[in-house]
């Protein structure tokens, strides 16, 4: 049995917030545990109730009192393990770049199909992030990350070949039980492999590493379409 997504939604547009609000309700693996109209709403929700912490957060950006970038700061420094998709009319270059650069695992236009958002969701909860190739893009061509480290102070040669070959499966969204399969070690080796990333890179997440492993040149985009 999957286990429940929990998720909270945070847009100050209402009459939107409660269409996704119905949509995602009807899934069920899927629950919405709290609605806020505002990144101040969201940031005293979390405080308050640190029993009940969603999984997924799905952020609009402009909003009054504390916007979804602000949000999104505060959130990635004090709750790291909460994922955040960017849900928003905005789809220029400098909103994604920024939006990834400050936390957000994802990065989806309010246009999307309800199809779209579910597969976003789903894929943000099996793997710890969605990025569609218009984003992996952005983040090639953008300085989006905070981790970025130039080739003179960072050595290639600090990873491993076996955590090179886990790196690039986790750039092409594979979980931890698919890039066991495909490496024919356990998924206990892969976590380890996973872990020993992020703490070279001092990466925070998956989608950090993701982030830093495109940035530094360690994966390209062409790795990802072989």
């Amino acid at each position: 049995m999957n286990k429940t997504i929990k998720i909270v939604l945070v847009d100050d547009e209402i009459l939107f917030r409660k269409g996704i609000s119905f949509l995602l309700g009807r899934e069920t693996n899927i629950e919405i545990i709290f609605e806020a109209s505002n990144g101040d709403e969201l940031i005293s929700f979390l405080h308050n109730n640190k029993n009940n912490h969603p999984d997924i957060i799905i952020m609009d950006l402009k909003m009054p009192v504390i916007n979804g970038v602000e949000a999104t700061k505060i959130i990635h420094k004090e709750f790291p393990k909460l994922k955040i998709i960017a849900l928003t009319s905005y789809d220029s270059k400098s909103f994604v770049a920024n939006m990834i650069a400050v936390g957000a695992v994802s990065y989806l236009i309010k246009n999307a199909t309800p199809k779209e958002l579910l597969a976003t969701i789903n894929g943000v909860a099996a793997k710890g992030f969605y990025y569609t190739d218009y984003v992996m893009k952005i983040i090639q061509e953008c300085a989006v990350s905070p981790n970025k480290i130039s080739k003179s102070r960072f050595d290639e040669e600090h990873l491993t070949n076996r955590e090179k070959e886990v790196l690039l499966l986790l750039c092409k969204q594979y979980n931890s039980n698919e890039i066991a399969e495909k490496l024919f070690i356990s998924s206990r080796t892969v976590e380890g492999h996973r872990n020993n990333l992020l703490l070279k890179t001092e990466c925070k997440n998956i989608a950090g590493l993701v982030v830093y492993a495109i940035q530094n040149e360690i994966v390209t985009l062409g790795d990802l379409l072989e």
